[in-house]
């Protein structure tokens, strides 16, 4: 008999100002993965709403978040106000150190490197805020030339679409490539599989 993929609880981290596809692309990917469970946390329950616009319903408040066993912290505007906010960045980085894993996607690495969650690690972000984002942290690896960066139980993605790459890579870490093949062929996306590919470092003339 086969031993089942044990559940894994993801726990998408809401902020006024979230990139919506930081979001939005990740979970739906692993929306497709029958052993993953997602639930969003906000500053408040109810309606967060994004750069974009568009509103989460956040289903906790951030006290309330028991440990999760991803963390996964978007990126977008309300980052740059996030990296100067002491009371949310000692939460962060309580849940992120009692996390199995912690995630982020875009400008998301960012906040992670503010609370400390990154001291050691490898770690990109998004390319055209790359100089900012890189600010942050005493001894973080930045990685420009990155679409991803997988360090042990840190994995940080490039901007935006990035994440989906990213996000792909981890249910196959995770689940085995045929649970990804099966979530890339349903979303019907053809993720990047190589994380050192990045034409946007070029773009963004990172060296």
């Amino acid at each position: 008999m086969t031993d089942l993929p044990r559940k894994r609880r993801v726990s998408v981290v809401l902020f006024e100002g979230f990139e919506l596809l930081d979001v939005f692309g990740p979970v739906e990917l692993l929306g497709h993965v029958p052993h993953v469970a997602v639930d969003y946390v906000g500053p408040h329950l109810g309606p967060v709403r994004s750069s974009q616009g568009a509103q989460i319903v956040a289903d906790l408040s951030y006290p309330q978040l028991a440990t999760p066993d991803i963390v996964l912290v978007p990126g977008g505007a309300g980052t740059r106000r996030l990296v100067t906010d002491g009371a949310f960045l000692s939460w962060l980085a309580e849940t992120g150190e009692h996390s199995q894993l912690v995630v982020s996607v875009c400008t998301g690495s960012a906040v992670l490197a503010a609370a400390g969650l990154l001291e050691g690690y490898r770690a990109t972000s998004n390319k055209l805020a790359f100089t900012w984002a890189s600010s942050f942290g005493r001894n973080v690896g930045w990685e420009p030339h990155a679409r991803w960066v997988e360090d042990g139980d840190r994995w940080t993605s490039s901007g935006v679409a990035a994440g989906m790459d990213m996000t792909a890579a981890l249910i196959a870490s995770l689940f085995g490539p045929g649970v990804r093949e099966a979530a890339v062929i349903r979303a019907e996306y053809q993720p990047q599989t190589d994380s050192t590919v990045d034409p946007f470092a070029q773009v963004h003339e990172l060296t």
